[in-house]
């Protein structure tokens, strides 16, 4: 182990929130982040009774109704289960967690409504900093660390050219993201690091991308299709300019949206890329000797499985 990882022994066992899109859209990464979690041989204990956090349009409408959705499963996960941390690998989610821990600690009208609420629907009040919330790149890289996932590489990801996208909420707006751009060890928000660190360490050649934390309109899918075609096309054609075979991605949001709109620039503007999407969970699961099926990959709307096998990875 490299006495600079910093490695957390809390983090062996935490919270799970896998949020809705997990549940459908991107059911693979919720059975490739189990998986690999399993195999490097930490645990996640699912939230009881967990609920949606509100996504992108309950604060539409009322943001203080959507802090609650959000601390209500913080709630569970500290005051019923008994947890100090929580991992949501949803970007979405994630962001909303945090956003909601921030808005607690600074906002006097968030915590007036939120003991309402609490006291309405029974919901044990939470306070700010009752647990601590992290994504699934935080988990493994604390949790486990560079060093011991390398040990554990059975089939290197030598040869693939990998873009790590991360996506626009993984690290906007700073303010919700204290523990980030806090030295060596800490991710940052203006270039993260993490995905890299962690598929570099299993083989992957990583390609500098510029665009890593470029928008990719998911908000904007349903009421201007077009904008998130022509802003997942900007990423698509960066990637493969970067000269990336793969698009590693950690939200399932983003992953989706890469894959419809790869497809529809293709129907609609007659651009085709050539850069395929997996989950970073799915290539490290492959890198740890899990076989293609129990990661998921034949979910995926891109398919990988023509370079994976090339590669020996399948």
């Amino acid at each position: 182990m490299d006495k600079n990882e910093n490695l957390r022994k809390d983090l062996q066992r935490v919270a799970y929130y896998p949020g809705c899109a997990l549940e459908g859209s991107g059911h693979a990464y919720n059975r490739s982040t189990k998986q690999v979690g399993k195999k490097l041989g930490l645990d996640l204990v699912e939230i009881e009774n967990w609920n949606c956090c509100g996504a992108m349009e309950v604060k539409n409408i009322d943001p203080e109704i959507q802090n609650f959705l959000s601390v209500r499963n913080m709630s569970i996960a500290k005051h019923k289960m008994g947890f100090d941390v929580v991992m949501a690998p949803c970007n979405g989610c994630y962001h909303n967690l945090k956003k909601a821990e921030h808005d607690i600690a600074h906002r006097e009208p968030t915590r007036t409504a939120l003991e309402k609420l609490s006291k309405k629907s029974k919901v044990p009040e939470y306070k700010a900093g009752d647990i601590e919330t992290i994504h699934a790149l935080d988990w493994i890289k604390h949790a486990i660390g560079e060093s011991n996932l390398a040990r554990q590489v059975k089939n290197s990801l030598k040869g693939l050219k990998i873009a790590n996208y991360y996506g626009c909420m993984y690290t906007r707006p700073r303010h919700i993201f204290p523990e980030k751009d806090q030295g060596e060890n800490s991710e940052s928000t203006s270039n993260p690091h993490f995905m890299d660190d962690l598929l570099r360490a299993a083989g992957a050649q990583i390609i500098d991308f510029p665009l890593k934390t470029a928008c990719c309109g998911g908000a904007h899918t349903l009421s201007d299709c077009d904008t998130s075609t022509r802003l997942v096309l900007n990423i698509l054609q960066a990637a493969e300019t970067c000269g990336a075979d793969v698009i590693a991605t950690e939200c399932p949001t983003c992953h989706t949206g890469l894959e419809m709109h790869q497809i529809r620039a293709e129907e609609t503007l007659n651009i085709t890329t050539k850069p395929v999407m997996l989950y970073f969970t799915q290539l490290l699961g492959l890198a740890l000797g899990l076989s293609p099926r129990k990661l998921g990959i034949q979910e995926n709307i891109s398919d990988s499985l023509d370079l994976l096998r090339q590669q020996g990875l399948a």
